[in-house]
């Protein structure tokens, strides 16, 4: 299958980008969802946030504030697109958002990230002389991007949408979407908003945190903990491990005791390579990045950012010190 996101390697090599689950829904169906019938076009790789659209509809009018802005006061008939376009609202500004009837096509802006880059438009091509910038969407373009989506997503699940079986003992503090199927067995603790696919089988005696995803037929098992991650399906973390911060891929194991490192000694920000380059991942916490197949030996630590291409796997004891780069065929 041809990359055509390089950047987002080892992720891009076994599946698009828009096929890519966030939060068990592909991204391409997210992307649908949040546009609906606007009219909008967009790019494959946006995550897009329906409050941006709205914005970048026209489709809401910014009325009289007392705080000023820095180069006056709020004028109660702009919009809210002539107030940011081409530049973000600072610190201080605070508009009161009143919602207004729909307006037509032409009077919606391309919607863009933070560097300028079309996320969606109207029409079949963006028109970059009448821009919003996006608040809360922006492109795919690093795997890490990925985790971020996904923490969007969960963390504004509202309600419990239990299908799958919970044991009396396990506790819950948090919202939980339970597929059919799935088994949550004694001594489980749940803690924040936490997402499971289908017929899974979650502990015993493992903490799950917020937020997280974990697809269909996997199992984490005792005394495993999983932090802020985003686990693709049949995908097994057993025993005495910790995830935290990381994108797991289709059909990974992670042997007994495997460690998962998420924070440098410093404090400062990942970086990760990338074609040979360090790109600041802009997260103080970073885990892994595993693709599909990957296998870990018993015992494997992984430094923090590190990336395991599709198909690789560590020896018991394995420190990953470096991004594992080889077998990407049947992983």
């Amino acid at each position: 299958m041809p990359d055509a996101t390089p950047d987002c390697r080892p992720l891009s090599l076994t599946r698009r980008i828009e096929d890519f689950p966030i939060g068990n829904i592909p991204l391409s169906v997210h992307q649908r969802e949040a546009i609906g019938n606007t009219g909008f076009g967009y790019h494959p790789h946006a995550w897009i946030d329906p409050r941006d659209l709205a914005v970048a509809r026209g489709g809401f009018e910014v009325g009289r504030d007392r705080s000023p802005q820095r180069s006056g006061e709020w004028n109660e008939n702009a919009s809210a697109h002539e107030m940011s376009e081409n530049h973000d609202m600072d610190d201080h500004s605070q508009p009161i958002l009143a919602d207004r009837p729909e307006v037509g096509p032409c009077q919606s802006a391309t919607l863009v990230d933070a560097t300028g880059e079309p996320l969606a438009w109207h029409g079949e091509a963006p028109d970059l002389k009448r821009t919003v910038t996006a608040a809360h969407s922006f492109i795919i373009r690093h795997p890490w991007d990925l985790l971020r989506a996904n923490e969007l997503y969960v963390s504004q699940l509202a309600e419990n949408l239990i299908e799958g079986d919970v044991h009396p003992s396990a506790v819950i503090e948090g919202v939980i979407h339970v597929g059919a199927g799935t088994r949550i067995l004694p001594g489980v603790f749940i803690e924040g908003n936490v997402l499971i696919g289908g017929n899974c089988k979650i502990g015993p005696n493992c903490h799950l945190r917020g937020n997280t995803s974990i697809g269909d037929s996997c199992h984490i098992g005792q005394s495993v903990e999983i932090k802020n991650s985003l686990i693709l399906s049949k995908t097994n973390v057993g025993h005495l491990s910790y995830v935290g911060d990381s994108v797991l891929g289709e059909n990974v194991n992670f042997g007994a005791g495997t460690m998962v490192s998420n924070l440098r000694h410093d404090g400062k920000n990942h970086r990760s390579a990338v074609d040979g380059a360090l790109i600041d991942t802009g997260r103080r916490k970073f885990g892994c990045i595993a693709g599909d197949g990957v296998h870990t030996g018993i015992n494997t630590s992984i430094y923090p950012g590190r990336k395991l291409w599709p198909g690789t796997s560590t020896r018991p004891g394995e420190i990953v010190s470096k991004d594992l780069q080889s077998p990407i065929s049947n992983p």
